[in-house]
């Protein structure tokens, strides 16, 4: 399966977290969604965002000061 990638490089807490979760919203579940932040608040964000909404933080890296998150969208609610 292809990974989508989202770029919120540039834009500050929340607005990453609220572009991701929009995304992953349209994605089938299983998807990937790879997130390009520079925020340093997005790293700490992503966990939270990834625990309370069920999805999968599948890799993280920092990529000379680019965090780069690939998340799996979780099985559909119902």
């Amino acid at each position: 399966m292809s990974e989508t990638v989202l770029d919120v490089r540039g834009l500050n807490c929340p607005l990453p977290v609220l572009k991701a979760n929009r995304v992953l919203r349209g994605l089938p579940e299983g998807a990937r969604l790879r997130v390009l932040a520079t925020d340093r608040a997005s790293v700490s964000d992503f966990q939270v965002f990834c625990r309370e909404t069920g999805h999968a933080l599948v890799s993280f890296a920092d990529e000379n000061g680019v965090f780069a998150f690939t998340i799996k969208r979780r099985a559909q609610d119902g």
